[in-house]
Parts: C-alpha cells; sequence; structure tokens
C-alpha cells in the first residue's frame, strides 16, 4: 500500500511547481492541463483551460501529486499537516528554510534539539507548512 500526498493549489499548481523545481529541486514527471482532458470538466471554461487538471512531481525519491482543483472557487487550506524535508546538515536545513521561506514565512528559526542537529519549520508563500531537519541518528 501506498499513501501519496495530494496538494490542491487553487489556482496556482504551476506557479507552486516551478517555485518547488527552483528552491528545492523538485521534478516534474506529468502535468495535464484541463483542456487537455479526455473528459470535459463542465467548470472548465476558456479563462481556466490552461489550468492544471492533474500532476506529479517528485522532490528526492518522495512523489507528490498536485492540482489547480475543481476550479470551482473552492476555499483550500495546508493547516493541520506538515510536510518533512531532510537535509544532510545544518547548512543544508538553513538553505533549505530560506528558499522555502521566501515570499512566506519562518514559524521556526533552525536550532539543535534532542532529535535533529538542526530543524526548522516555515509557511511557504502557497500555505504548505513545511518542517525541514537534519536529523541525528536514534
Amino acid at each position: 500500500m501506498t499513501v501519496t500526498t495530494y496538494l490542491n493549489f487553487n489556482g496556482r499548481c504551476e506557479e507552486a511547481l516551478n517555485f518547488y523545481t527552483k528552491t528545492i529541486g523538485a521534478k516534474v514527471g506529468m502535468m495535464m492541463r484541463f483542456k487537455e482532458s479526455p473528459e470535459k470538466n463542465p467548470n472548465c471554461t476558456p479563462a481556466n483551460e490552461n489550468k492544471i487538471m492533474h500532476s506529479a512531481f517528485t522532490v528526492g525519491e518522495t512523489t507528490l501529486m498536485a492540482t489547480d482543483g475543481m476550479l470551482n472557487g473552492q476555499k483550500v487550506s495546508f493547516d493541520g499537516f506538515s510536510l518533512s524535508l531532510y537535509g544532510k546538515d545544518k547548512a543544508a536545513v538553513e538553505k533549505q528554510l530560506a528558499a522555502l521561506g521566501e515570499g512566506g514565512s519562518i514559524t521556526m528559526p533552525a536550532s539543535e534539539t534532542f532529535f535533529a542537529h538542526s530543524f526548522g519549520m516555515v509557511k511557504d508563500k502557497f500555505g504548505v507548512n513545511w518542517m525541514v531537519l537534519a536529523p541525528k541518528q536514534m
């Protein structure tokens, strides 16, 4: 069994994919626009036909999926969970925090903890919560 995170960017999916490609080395493997779907979405109009219906991207060895949503103006929130990103050392954690924090906010600056050489948290400009750490061996 596999569990994959599916993120809804409410119209900002392509911007998010470009941001993650630039900041944390994400690689987009698949992307389909609403106009490319074999089945017509009743909410798809000429104004939003280029929005992303479905995409899959990898960060390291992890696959995530993302969309622009259902094109019905629904409000989305990324509260209640965080994505964890592992760095090899304190410098990598600080670099990843700063990159993800561009346009967002670092909610916990990097510091040493009992479980990590360096650990910090950030909410990126899309509202996605990230925990970035260089873990200690336990």
